[in-house]
């Protein structure tokens, strides 16, 4: 909210300066965003006469000025303006003025062999408009030698406030008066208003015909008015604030929204059908053109102002263009209500109409400012248009609004940490508007006054309806007797200055910090990183997909497309139509993103997530928590190593290195061959711990998939289960394992089947002799016309690592014996000659 500082000293009698205002303001939480000070940057403009202005000798487009700057001096200006004449007065600036329309500052100079001593200046050049067609021209009374600013009203700073949602009394220039005064930075000035007599009766009557559009709400007509251009006074408050004039009649509505914070609206007679408004709920399918030139298709949920013919007014929102005042109007109506917060705000965000009026009955207004209100408006269209006022129209009643707080001294310093007397804790309230109406040694109870809504408010928040009655009565009478309290120190402690209440930490749970993560968080973020490490892009995609695409990726084993995702997983309320599926996994997002990339250029692409997979609710668990990554294309290039085209080996790399991270112990790590369908069948795999723990799913995207998706392949992927992933066990950290005895390797070379996993064998010689053998690992696979047709060659490397004592030959030859044994058994491969 803006005003100017001259519409605050109206509310409020002071000799503070603006610093202090400002000042005051922020210390007291009224936050002030800026201060528009129109008279810093045009003070030294002063006010000059022409005394002669001629052709300039040397150019067919400049005027060479003789001009009187009004302290005894007669300068030599060049001047380009086509308006400038011999006679007329404007707006001069010397050599070092800076010149805030242009960004430079004014010197000496020289123009076509004819000294330039000062500059005569255009709106533009002073920052006041767009205007650059001739420099300004002013009336003949003005004042040579005076300041500009001065003389033109232009030292008036205008203040900006950011206001907190609680504080809808202090979306006014009064309600801003009242808190500083009860700072103590002056004194509110009072506002009578003399009752306006009766001419004749109301030509239209209020009527609520349902209370939730309207509780209570006041109306008077004036016959007679004359609504041409609203004073000058009332023009330049409104354009200092922003809003444009429009007509007298509008002008007053909009001077009481920001000066009490009390929104009105005028409805011209003549323009209304019947002799009743009605104040009800709008029906399906009615519509309203509004002021602001929309026109909105109305709920039962809405509120609305209605005659004869149908709506008129959102109520409290937006008025209606058909029975708005206009330069015709000759008599209006006045409208002064009372709405329901929750409803304006709700009405609002429905139709997204954000206004002035709007903004303030959300917040809630003063419930007792309405008759007042409506008799000084009244007042104001009788003084600016003329005309007389009829009998006031009324519906509904004014609401209970008188409610008491009782405030403990204690409080003050146990919930704010500030020691204060309990004579300036009462005095601040006093300040404030509050009646004190009880009060011993120990607490105060006060009368909260009609325009403090926030304070001691009934039903702030609704309680949960499944609450037991006794629980749910015990809460309401708790929150009874603590939040108004609550309400009062922060009033306290605010006006002698939020800087002031003292700094106190937290208490300390525990000498030592819990951890701020949970497990589960520590895994994602530790899987997050070990991908970038191994150049994937993090992503973050939707969970939801079109249930074509979420087809192709089925959890089971069935070919791509023919799956069909459960109906628990569709929503019924999608964001988009072509995403009304939750996805089956995060590498459907990723594919799709591939895709995209390809589709642009970027066909070499490394992508990952840690993101939510969605199964069947009915069927257990249905949202599980995935580490995911997808590959395509080709490797990057490498001075070491050419380029080449990803395999599933690459993806199995990227699972393994986030188990392994994740604290996965890799000896009890297995792999079978039941990847789910959307992988290449012959190309992928499941990483498991045990028969029935599945850790990850790599491998080639089934071909299908890669079509479907207009890829142009290789592309790989994986997925790491993270829920599946026990919880290291913490185990006392003791001196490292260092064996005093140096470890030795041995080669072996196995012919075996085609068709049996490598795995096999290294899991049947990593158990061959477990006290001796530390490490197997593959290096080498041979396949050729020197072996059998179905035949490989698989060459392990086993490390035996000897902790008594160092080994004989003689052991050394049985361990390795042990090794081809268990090797042939498991598989049965044959040592290669």
């Amino acid at each position: 909210m803006k005003f100017p500082l001259s519409w605050l000293r109206e509310h409020l009698e002071t000799d503070a300066s603006l610093d202090a205002i400002a000042t005051t303001l922020s210390a007291i939480g009224i936050e002030v965003e800026g201060i528009e000070d129109k008279a810093a940057s045009l003070a030294s403009f002063r006010i000059a006469r022409v005394i002669e202005a001629v052709q300039h000798p040397n150019a067919d487009r400049l005027r060479q000025l003789r001009v009187d700057a009004g302290d005894g001096r007669e300068l030599s200006v060049v001047c380009g303006a086509p308006n400038a004449r011999t006679g007329m007065k404007g707006v001069l600036a010397l050599p070092g003025d800076f010149i805030p329309g242009t960004g430079i500052t004014l010197k000496l100079g020289e123009i076509r062999g004819v000294k330039s001593e000062a500059m005569m200046l255009s709106s533009r050049e002073m920052g006041l408009g767009d205007d650059h067609s001739g420099i300004v021209d002013l009336p003949e009374d003005a004042p040579v030698g005076a300041s500009y600013v001065t003389w033109a009203g232009l030292d008036d700073p205008v203040i900006e406030i950011k206001v907190t949602p609680n504080r809808g009394d202090a979306l006014s220039v009064r309600g801003i008066a009242r808190d500083l005064a009860a700072a103590g930075l002056g004194r509110v000035m009072p506002w009578e208003v003399a009752p306006v007599a009766a001419s004749y009766p109301a030509p239209l009557h209020w009527r609520i015909a349902d209370p939730r559009a309207c509780t209570w709400v006041l109306g008077r007509a004036v016959r007679g008015v004359r609504n041409g251009p609203s004073p000058q006074w009332l023009q330049d408050r409104l354009v200092a604030i922003g809003l444009r004039p429009i007509s007298a009649l509008v002008d007053i509505t909009n001077y009481f929204t920001f000066a009490f914070g009390r929104p009105l609206h005028v409805f011209d007679v003549a323009k209304v059908a019947g002799t009743d408004l009605t104040m009800r709920m709008a029906r399906a399918g009615e519509e309203l053109l509004a002021l602001n030139g929309k026109t909105y298709v109305l709920t039962e949920e809405d509120g609305i102002i209605a005659d004869a013919n149908g709506p008129e007014a959102l109520g409290g929102v937006v008025g209606g263009e058909h029975s708005g005042c206009d330069a015709a109007t000759t008599e209006c109506f006045i409208e002064c209500a009372l709405f329901d917060p929750v409803r304006i705000a709700l009405t609002g965000r429905r139709h997204d109409v954000r206004t002035d009026a709007r903004s303030r009955f959300e917040r809630g207004i003063d419930p007792a400012l309405l008759p007042k209100a409506l008799e000084a408006a009244t007042r104001m269209i009788l003084d600016l248009c003329g005309g007389e006022a009829s009998e006031i129209s009324e519906a509904g009643a004014a609401p209970a609004w008188q409610r008491e707080a009782t405030l403990r001294f204690v409080r003050i310093r146990d919930l704010g940490g500030l020691d204060l007397p309990a004579e300036e804790a009462v005095g601040r309230l006093e300040r404030l508007g509050f009646e004190v109406t009880r009060r011993d040694a120990a607490s105060v109870t006060v009368a909260v006054p009609s325009w403090r809504n926030d304070i001691a408010a009934f039903g702030a928040l609704a309680q949960d309806p499944s609450l037991p009655a006794d629980r749910a009565r015990i809460a309401a009478e708790g929150c009874a007797a603590i939040e108004p309290e609550c309400d009062l120190v922060e009033e306290v402690l605010r006006l002698g200055g939020l800087d002031a209440v003292p700094a106190v930490s937290l208490p300390v749970a525990s000498p030592v910090p819990r951890p701020a993560l949970a497990p589960k968080q520590v895994r994602a973020a530790l899987a997050r990183r070990v991908l970038a490490a191994r150049g994937m892009q993090d992503c973050v995609t939707y969970g939801f997909l079109d249930r074509a695409t979420a087809g192709l990726f089925g959890p089971a084993a069935e070919q791509p497309g023919q799956w069909s995702p459960p109906d628990g997983l569709h929503l019924e309320n999608p964001i988009a139509s072509d995403l009304d599926q939750m996805r089956p996994t995060p590498v459907a997002s990723l594919a799709m993103a591939a895709a995209r990339n390809a589709a642009r250029g970027f066909a070499d692409v490394a992508l990952a997530e840690i993101g939510g997979a969605y199964r069947d609710p009915a069927a257990g668990p249905s949202q599980l928590a995935l580490a995911a990554g997808l590959r395509a294309g080709q490797t990057p290039a490498n001075w070491a190593a050419p380029a080449r085209p990803v395999d599933a080996l690459d993806a199995k790399g990227d699972a393994l290195a986030v188990l392994s991270a994740l604290g996965v112990p890799m000896a009890a790590v297995m792999l079978t061959t039941d990847a789910p369908g959307f992988y290449h069948p012959g190309r992928s795999g499941v990483l498991r711990q045990g028969p029935k723990t599945v850790l990850a799913h790599f491998g080639e995207l089934h071909p299908q998939v890669v079509r479907s998706l207009g890829l142009a392949g290789p592309v790989v992927a994986f997925e790491v289960f993270l829920d599946a992933i026990a919880e290291p066990k913490r185990r006392k950290k003791g001196l490292p394992d260092l064996p005093a005895f140096q470890p030795l390797k041995r080669d072996f070379a196995f012919v075996v089947d085609a068709t049996v996993p490598a795995d096999q064998l290294l899991r049947a010689a990593r158990n061959a002799e477990k006290t001796l053998v530390a490490d197997v690992t593959l290096f080498d696979r041979y396949a050729g016309d020197k072996l059998p047709e179905g035949k490989i060659s698989l060459a392990l490397q086993v490390t035996l690592q000897p902790r008594e004592r160092t080994l004989t030959d003689a052991e050394i030859e049985a361990a390795a014996a042990k090794v081809v044994a268990a090797v042939a058994k498991a598989t049965g491969a044959v040592l290669r000659g």
